[in-house]
């Protein structure tokens, strides 16, 4: 049988059978509602709760499908205008269709009442005697339900009206309890109960071992500061409390000239060490905070050397050549002595390794008399390092910027950063970004160290980073630091190093004293180092000191007999001679100073593939392609008909960078046109699709290298024709430079 009756929405709120509710309304809508269902006899409304309460309109086929039947029991008219009513739940019913009366804007619908289903007599005692048991359970231990409820909880209770009173008063959200309400199946409703009830315990005897846990922690606290206040009184009889150390590192802190935050802050950790237990891990912690933050040199300085004159001379004598680095550390003692606003300048020596980055910058702080510190960031990868970490950490400490300044124990000491092209960027940071706040002297004023957690002055440090490629460097960086290139050395300027430099180090550190003439200089660097600098040329000097000392008592020079004694196999020149076409010497830089190396060019029938081998980088390969149009283009070199295969020799090393196209198109062409490329003509610089020639970096480095390897005539480009005011005078008598602009140039030279 279909019903009629006026529907009462009733918003986050859930109305159960046999459960009374009391409300009171202030919606004229609401009100018309229950004027219109007290009309009846039984006074009855249908009670929904729409799950979607937000929309002010909701749309009539959004309204749930399940209601409750509910009895307006008493109603009462308050002097606000409020309505206050009180519903009873009667049953649920299934909702056919809802109808809204336009004119009054109230909500009716035609429902029938449900069947529920027949349960099994065994199985509804067994859920009952389980609800009622673990119901039972819950209110005993949970201090928000009224034990009157037990009341109500009855076997004879039907399974359904069971599941009502206890769903009533759970704590469940308005989702869970309309949930409840539409599931017509009392036996389900039971089953979810019982979940529902166990995950209430659950949680029910956590929350109480929480609450006894912290009662237990707050007498617990209770008891120490009893315990502590004793123990200071019978402490102080004995003469052995805290309150001298406290008082001393009280007038440390005041005395310190620091701001006024710092200063607070310090005092602050104090009277937290001043009350800690002496056996608790956290004194300790407190006590190394305190000393690390007072010791740090706020305002302890190094008297710094500004004489320019003797800065000058005293480089000049640990350092052959060097030039800009020398100048530029006078200019800055000169402003410095005229001006004590200068500001430090963040410098960047990048060269290959061996050529004296790290050693200039010792002899730097030596004659400024700064302390000196050097930090290795090759591979770091985690910002704290430089940083530190959080002093409530287990074994935390202040990072290596702020360990240099206490190890130095001034605020104005030189620290090297070495090999900052070498920082790795992963999950843990990226120790670039870490650094550019510590380089940048807008922000370094106000260092904060994460162990410190105060700002601290870094502007008066001299940093000198170091790096071998400028490439590599993060860009980041690269705006805030002065860059300044150490050239790789020529073979003269190794023999001027090791006769004025290494010899008398040498010669002093083991006191002997040997005749070494030019010639056998030469000999030991030409035959026995292909290094960029000094360092490996140093070992083989001391080496060969060591065993003339040794083995050749009363011997009283060094002879180039005695070199090849001792110094073994020379080092062979690996550049085979040119005795086929397709085949070209071209000049590459890399982070070991310049090389001199072969491009081979090999075609077979094909359709124009182009292979490239030889350990090359994509800048390289791309070079390679352009060649190949370049050719095609302007020379209608006939390259769709064959496959073609590049290789630069030298596999071991990696090579990459706008260098090599004029070599390659010179192999190129030696191949097509079957001409031979003189073994003693090397090439450097890139070519664009239209034959012009570019720039390129590293040419001192590359003609240092080809003059070693006994090349005669290098082509360079144009553009670079500046470059050759660094080269030394001794290589020009070696070797012949070509400048060119245009690779028909070349061609003129070489094919014609």
């Amino acid at each position: 049988m279909t019903n009629y009756i006026p529907v009462f929405i009733l918003n986050e709120l859930v109305i159960l059978p046999n459960q009374e509710i009391k409300i009171d309304l202030n919606n004229d809508v609401s009100k018309k509602v229950i004027k219109e269902a007290s009309k009846n006899d039984e006074s009855k409304v249908l009670v929904i709760a729409p799950k979607n309460s937000i929309e002010n309109e909701p749309s009539l086929k959004d309204f749930p499908k399940v209601g409750v039947t509910a009895k307006i029991k008493s109603k009462l008219e308050l002097s606000n205008g409020n309505l206050r009513i009180v519903l009873r739940g009667l049953k649920r019913v299934a909702i056919e269709k809802y109808y809204q009366n336009k004119s009054t804007g109230i909500l009716k619908c035609s429902y029938e009442e449900v069947e529920l289903p027949e349960l099994d007599y065994v199985q509804e005692m067994a859920v009952k005697r389980r609800l009622i048991s673990l119901t039972e359970q819950y209110i005993s231990i949970s201090p928000n339900v009224s034990n009157s409820i037990l009341q109500n909880l009855k076997e004879d209770v039907e399974l359904n009206h069971l599941t009502d009173v206890i769903t009533s008063f759970m704590p469940f959200n308005f989702i869970k309890k309309t949930d409840y309400m539409e599931c017509i199946n009392p036996l389900k409703r039971a089953e979810r109960l019982i979940d529902d009830l166990l995950n209430e315990i659950s949680i029910s005897n956590v929350d109480k071992d929480l609450d006894e846990k912290l009662q237990e922690s707050l007498e617990k606290g209770q008891r120490e500061y009893i315990l502590k206040e004793k123990l200071k009184e019978i402490n102080s009889e004995l003469g052995n409390d805290r309150s001298n150390e406290v008082n001393e590192l009280n007038d440390i802190v005041n005395g310190l000239k620091i701001n006024r935050n710092t200063k607070n802050k310090l005092l602050s950790e104090i009277r937290k060490y001043a009350i800690s237990s002496e056996y608790s891990p956290e004194s300790a912690l407190l006590k190394n905070y305190i000393d690390t933050v007072i010791n740090l040199p706020w305002n302890r300085r190094s008297v710094e050397n500004d004489d320019a004159e003797s800065i000058t001379k005293a480089l000049n004598e640990s350092h052959y050549g060097l030039t800009e680095i020398k100048e530029r550390i006078a200019e800055y003692a000169t402003l410095k002595r005229n001006s004590e606003n200068v500001a430090s300048p963040i410098i960047c020596l990048v060269g290959p390794p061996g050529v004296g980055k790290t050693s200039i910058a010792m002899a730097i702080a030596n004659c400024l008399n700064r302390k000196f510190y050097k930090i290795s960031v090759g591979g770091l990868n985690d910002s704290t390092e430089l940083i530190g970490s959080r002093k409530t950490y287990l074994g935390a400490m202040p990072g290596k910027i702020m360990q240099a300044i206490m190890k130095c124990d001034v605020k104005n000491p030189l620290i090297l950063i070495d090999e900052v092209d070498k920082l790795v960027k992963d999950y843990k940071g990226d120790p670039a970004a870490t650094l550019l706040e510590i380089l940048d002297e807008s922000q370094n004023k106000f260092f904060v160290d994460n162990y410190i957690e105060e700002p601290f002055d870094l502007s008066e440090v001299l940093f000198i980073l170091t790096a071998n490629e400028i490439d590599k460097i993060p860009n980041t960086l690269l705006d805030r630091m002065e860059i300044i290139t150490i050239d790789s050395y020529s073979v003269y300027e190794k023999i001027d190093i090791a006769k004025n430099y290494l010899l008398k180090a040498i010669f002093e550190e083991y006191n002997v004293n040997f005749k070494v003439s030019k010639e056998v200089l030469e000999y030991i660097v030409t035959k026995y180092t292909k290094e960029p600098g000094v360092r490996e040329l140093k070992r083989i000097l001391e080496k060969l000191v060591r065993k003339t000392f040794v083995y050749e008592s009363g011997m009283k020079s060094i002879t180039i007999n005695l070199a090849n004694k001792y110094l073994g196999k020379e080092i062979v020149n690996y550049l085979p001679k040119i005795r086929d076409y397709g085949i070209a010497n071209t000049l590459a830089y890399t982070t070991l100073g310049g090389l001199t190396s072969h491009v081979e060019v090999s075609k077979y029938p094909g359709n124009g593939k182009l292979t490239i081998t030889g350990n090359t980088g994509d800048i390289l390969k791309e070079s390679v392609e352009v060649v190949k149009s370049f050719l095609t283009s302007d020379y209608e070199i006939d390259t769709n008909s064959f496959n073609i295969h590049v290789h630069f020799m030298a596999g071991s090393l990696k090579k990459d960078g706008p260098s090599a196209g004029v070599s390659v198109a010179v192999a190129m062409l030696s191949l097509f046109e079957k001409k031979l490329v003189d073994g003693d003509i090397a090439f450097t610089g890139e070519i664009t699709l239209k034959g012009e020639i570019l720039p390129v970096g590293g040419i001192k480095e590359k003609l240092i290298a080809a003059a070693s390897e006994g090349i005669k005539t290098i082509f360079i480009p144009k553009a670079n024709e500046m470059d050759l005011i660094d080269i030394p005078e001794n290589v020009f008598n070696l070797v012949t430079i070509k400048l060119v602009s245009d690779f028909t140039e070349i061609y003129d030279f070489l094919f014609r």
